[in-house]
């Protein structure tokens, strides 16, 4: 069935750091108290802004990342999550134009992923936030270019972020008038908005508890009052066609066996996709959430998702939860599928931190100084409970972490070319696979290689509990 486009804007900015994120939740926020149904969306892979972005709308945040699942998923997942609302935000990362990075061979950049690539792909206008400190006439240069460098992509407007004066914001304007870019609103400097960050970017809005809210509050309430919302709305538009995406179809039909898969939530495993569990339960499996840091195992559980998070965070209270850890391990030990990814495999080593974890991978794991950041273009090195041998998948790094004193004898997961250029093409073998447990530190998209799913949740299917 061909689906109706909601309208779309994507908010987008010259460069990190410029105020997209409040100007996007804010404006999320906004609308859906004006009555709006706001379908929110985020480019790239990160797992923190939609945690906000579904605490302003109510609905859930998802991802629009054309390197992990591909361009052409791009346009039927936008109308999966767009389905019945009046309206989508979608916000950008990074500067507008900044892509995906080869850094397997030349060390070309490209605009693979970009904001701009996906806003083309919608055929949605951009509406770019520029920090304006330090603005003043030359800003007419800076949008000028940012209109005319690619024609695929239309600057329908722009936000004057942390003005510093109404002189200031009159210079402003009349350097956007010049060059015929539509002022939409006019934020003045502030600091009370600002959300405490950590090693790895924001808190995530589940930790951050009630000040999450109320940084949500007070990002709708500075767009509703600075930003021209009837002129957003207006300027709204997306040119998708097609059908929407739909996990039953990337999965086939389910199983009818009814599986039981625990998936991990709470503050220690925020990081996530919502077509995950979308695809799990077209699967045929039941999926329950539990919180590793109170709860034991649901249930009749057939298999186990650990996502990433920030244990780190964590690893004390963790290892408190003595009992869930040596059910985990028994569970393990009799042939329990687990999916672990990152944080989850972090939490099946023997210890993070000095603190007692799983132990169901012969590992130490410890909170260094060195970010390992950036998509992988892998390929499965041996067969396990998700992948066949020789599966490519393309994921993405984002940690702190680093694995020490780890056994030699356990099966790596995962094979890439090392992304540093000064290591040459060197292969990089990385994460595990011990018996029916796969655990590494890639975080992958499951809509980008849905037949994973439909592997991990026959293997569920074929586990019995009774056997814990």
């Amino acid at each position: 069935m061909v689906s109706r486009p909601a309208p779309a804007v994507v908010i987008a900015a010259p460069a990190s750091g410029s105020g997209k994120t409040t100007v996007a939740t804010g404006m999320m926020a906004a609308l859906r108290a004006m009555g709006d149904r706001v379908a929110p969306f985020k480019v790239g892979p990160d797992y923190i802004d939609p945690g906000y972005h579904s605490l302003a709308t109510g609905l859930p945040g998802r991802n629009l990342d054309a390197v992990m699942v591909g361009r052409e998923r791009i346009g039927p997942l936008f109308l999966h999550g767009s389905a019945g609302c009046d309206i989508a935000i979608v916000e950008g990362v990074m500067g507008l134009f900044d892509g995906k990075i080869d850094m397997t061979g030349a060390g070309q950049a490209s605009a693979e992923g970009s904001t701009a690539a996906v806003a083309a792909m919608l055929g949605a206008p951009v509406v770019l936030v520029v920090d304006a400190r330090g603005h003043s006439q030359s800003l007419a240069a800076v949008l000028h270019g940012f209109s005319t460098f690619d024609p695929s992509v239309r600057i329908g407007g722009v936000i004057l972020n942390r003005v510093g004066s109404p002189r200031h914001e009159e210079v402003l304007r009349q350097a956007c008038e010049r060059v015929g870019v539509p002022v939409l609103g006019s934020l003045p400097r502030m600091t009370e908005l600002a959300v405490p960050s950590r090693h790895l970017g924001l808190i995530t809005a589940l930790e951050h508890g009630s000040r999450a809210g109320a940084a949500v509050d007070a990002m709708a309430e500075l767009v509703t009052r600075h930003v021209d919302l009837a002129a957003v709305r207006a300027l709204a538009r997306s040119s998708v066609t097609g059908t929407a995406w739909n996990p039953i179809d990337e999965v086939g039909e389910p199983s009818g066996a009814g599986a039981v898969v625990a998936v991990a939530g709470g503050p220690a495993f925020t990081f996530g996709y919502a077509e995950h569990v979308e695809l799990l339960r077209a699967a045929g499996s039941e999926v329950v959430v539990f919180d590793p840091l109170t709860d034991g195992l649901p249930e009749r559980t057939a298999g186990v998702v650990l996502p990433g998070g920030f244990p780190e965070e964590h690893a004390e209270q963790l290892a408190s939860n003595e009992p869930l850890l040596a059910d985990i391990r028994r569970a393990s030990a009799a042939g329990l599928p687990i999916h672990a990814e990152c944080a989850g495999l972090l939490y099946l080593a023997r210890s993070l931190d000095g603190h007692a974890m799983a132990g169901v991978i012969d590992a130490e794991a410890q909170f260094g100084s060195k970010l390992t950041l950036g998509y992988r273009d892998a390929v499965a090195l041996g067969d396990s409970v998700l992948f066949e041998a020789g599966t490519r998948v393309t994921g993405h790094e984002f940690h702190r972490t680093a694995l020490v004193d780890f056994a030699a004898e356990l099966a790596p997961a995962w094979g890439w070319q090392n992304p540093s250029a000064a290591a040459g093409k060197r292969i990089v073998r990385e994460g595990f696979v011990h018996g029916r447990v796969h655990a590494s530190y890639l975080h992958t998209h499951a809509a980008g290689s849905p037949r994973s799913v439909r592997k991990f949740v026959e293997a569920c299917d074929r586990f019995t509990p009774v056997d814990v």
